[in-house]
């Protein structure tokens, strides 16, 4: 994880909404490290949304404006399925 800052990254996956936490931490502690570059950036780029885009997103409401933001939406919703 040479260029990203483990506690930055971790602080940002402490949302608001709780259901959030829930989502987004365990997913970065479990497979952040195993993402491509270009996932990675992704999921820190994600992690400068709202909570409620964020939300939105995970819960199939809405789609994210990237394509790149959508997989790693995907991503994150199949690591839930696997807990």
């Amino acid at each position: 994880m040479g260029q990203y800052n483990q506690l930055k990254i971790a602080w940002a996956c402490r949302r608001g909404m709780l259901e959030l936490d829930f989502m987004i931490m365990p997913f970065y502690q479990n497979r952040f490290e195993h993402l491509s570059d270009a996932q990675k950036a992704t999921f820190v780029e994600l992690l400068d949304y709202t909570d409620p885009e964020l939300f939105r997103w995970l819960m199939n409401q809405q789609s994210a404006p990237t394509p790149a933001l959508d997989e790693m939406v995907r991503l994150i919703q199949a690591h839930l399925s696997k807990n």
